[in-house]
């Protein structure tokens, strides 16, 4: 059974249904201090540059009163100089946009200091505003690098909006939770097109958005708990931090998972989420690929799958690179086993084993390849992964 199409469809199915409406709950009051970290930032923190993940800041927090998207002074000034990005544009016109259109932008240098409240959206709005921009994510319209673009930065606004008004509470939490959502899918779609530096450069700058919010979630989980309020999603975001592990192209995240894993709540320790992130990330430092692949076929979640397919083309790249060097010269390796076991097509197997520079012999209509060739190399860069294969011998 060819589960490519399902596989597709769980990494790459559209958000769960929800249209761009807020969720109708009611408004977060300010949080009395800004939330701080279940561990020291040196231990959390993979980017020693990144600020801090909620700030503080010497003013009392703003009470926003905006209602709309884009506040009205922002929005007739961005008219004026025809700042409008394309999905903001009505009838394409760079100087007409609407309040069902315009969504208020990034400001680098804003501070609480000397903002009107009428600029900042309170969070019934910006619950309503991340919604729209979540529908926007499975638009056609478009290029995906000009969506992905245009959320990116609305996303950030929207979390300035946030700890400009010193807002921790469960639907500030959800919003994060949303922000997170739309980094991981933003991180399967450009991977399949960073192949100029220009794409090369959107993924980078958004796995460091990614692992941002990801921390700053992580301190309103630990705010929340002191309220004894959870979120039903926890284990499985807590997770992402671990899956971020894998990859031959990230960094390492902090000194010791082990001395993070023991500060989270047990009942997140114990979840299924973080019981197979855990697991996964053994499998794959201890070469145990066979594992490592039934696993993410059969129990990822929909956002742990977008996350680590990417990541699946190095690894298969690091199971053909114990093939070659573990095995005996006499003792070939059919493709269509390993295949099997790597699920991945045996086209896409032999493509693979080209990049690396394994050469493969064709044996009465066989394609194997023999260990211990000195031309192996890992790649810099891999091809695109399709996902996960299963065929239907293997699956027998």
């Amino acid at each position: 059974m060819d589960r490519r199409g399902e596989a597709s469809h769980r990494g790459r199915s559209s958000y769960r249904g929800r249209g761009w409406r807020g969720r109708g709950r009611g408004g977060g009051r300010p949080s009395p201090s800004p939330p701080s970290s279940t561990a020291s930032p040196a231990a959390l923190n993979p980017v020693p540059s990144l600020t801090p993940a909620v700030p503080v800041d010497d003013a009392a927090p703003i009470m926003g009163t905006c209602p709309d998207m884009c506040p009205a002074r922002e929005r007739a000034q961005r008219e004026r100089l025809r700042d409008l990005a394309v999905l903001e544009r009505v009838d394409g016109d760079p100087a007409r946009t609407s309040l069902s259109l315009a969504v208020k932008k990034f400001c680098r240098t804003i501070s609480s200091t000397n903002v009107l409240a009428s600029d900042i959206r309170p969070l019934p709005v910006l619950q309503e505003t991340m919604d729209y921009l979540l529908h926007l994510l499975d638009s056609s319209e478009h290029p995906f690098e000009t969506i992905h673009d245009f959320i990116f930065d609305r996303t950030r606004s929207i979390r300035q909006d946030l700890s400009m008004q010193n807002i921790v509470n469960d639907q500030a939490v959800q919003i994060y939770e949303d922000a997170v959502t739309f980094h991981i899918r933003s991180h399967q779609r450009l991977s399949t097109s960073c192949q100029d530096s220009a794409a090369s450069s959107l993924c980078y700058l958004n796995m460091e958005q990614l692992t941002k919010c990801l921390l700053s979630l992580y301190d309103m989980y630990h705010v929340l708990h002191k309220c004894d309020s959870h979120s039903k999603k926890e284990a499985e975001y807590y997770s992402f931090y671990v899956l971020l592990h894998l990859g031959c192209k990230i960094h390492k995240m902090i000194d010791s998972l082990s001395l993070w894993y023991g500060q989270l709540a047990t009942p997140v320790r114990r979840s299924k989420e973080m019981i197979f992130a855990r697991s996964l990330l053994r499998c794959y430092r201890l070469g145990n690929f066979k594992r490592f692949f039934c696993m993410v076929a059969a129990e990822a979640t929909d956002l742990q799958l977008r996350l680590v397919e990417p990541f699946l083309n190095e690894v298969r790249a690091r199971a053909l690179m114990y093939f070659n060097y573990s095995g005996y010269k006499l003792q070939h390796h059919p493709l269509e086993h390993l295949s099997g076991i790597l699920m991945i097509e045996e086209s896409e197997l032999e493509s693979l084993c080209g990049i690396c520079g394994l050469e493969i012999t064709r044996s009465e209509g066989t394609k194997a390849f023999v260990p211990k060739q000195t031309s192996f190399h890992l790649p810099t860069s891999m091809p695109q992964s399709n996902g996960i294969y299963v065929s239907r011998e293997f699956e027998r």
